[in-house]
């Protein structure tokens, strides 16, 4: 495995600081996805008596009178809040394979080199710039595409947590309005 690493080429650690800061994302945003759920995802009564962090805000300025404006206005900023680093998968699902494709072109320019530079070409002589081709990107697409999909996932979570907290927040908006 090493050696697929370093034959790869310089391209390869890039890529692998994709693969580590891409999993690093998934899975702390899966974790912190799957907390809110359970949080918010219980009747109204229990979510107002625990008060979880991402709808506090919203509770406090429900109970300070905030008007729907107001309550739209915080609502949004949580949303936001949660979304944080979604962009970062979106944009290392995009780079890893334009990093292998990269590492395809400068695999194919050693291997145009030497025979460029030699009058007698052998296969072996091409395999190492060919080699660099192909590993880099199949390592950039091997990154991508889970990252890809997780990427997706996430933003479905992030879309679902959102039409809870305005579903909360409309709630908590028409009990106070309606004085209950």
């Amino acid at each position: 495995m090493i050696d697929y690493f370093v034959k790869g080429g310089f391209l390869m650690y890039p890529i692998l600081l994709c693969s580590i800061a891409g999993l690093a994302i998934l899975l702390n945003k899966f974790i912190q996805y799957k907390k809110i759920l359970n949080e918010i995802s219980k009747p109204l009564k229990e979510v107002v008596n625990s008060k979880p962090a991402i709808i506090g805000p919203l509770i406090s300025a429900s109970e300070n009178g905030a008007n729907e404006k107001e309550l739209s206005v915080i609502g949004t900023r949580q949303v936001r809040e949660i979304e944080k680093g979604l962009s970062w998968l979106g944009l290392i699902s995009t780079i890893a394979p334009l990093l292998g494709l990269t590492g395809t072109v400068t695999g194919m320019i050693k291997a145009f080199l030497v025979i460029a530079s030699s009058t007698s070409v052998s296969p072996s002589m091409l395999a190492g710039g060919i080699w660099e081709a192909l590993i880099t990107t199949a390592a950039g697409l091997l990154v991508a595409m889970p990252i890809h999909v997780g990427h997706h996932y996430l933003e479905k979570q992030a879309d679902d947590i959102a039409f809870i907290l305005k579903e909360i927040t409309m709630n908590l908006y028409m009990r106070k309005r309606n004085g209950i």
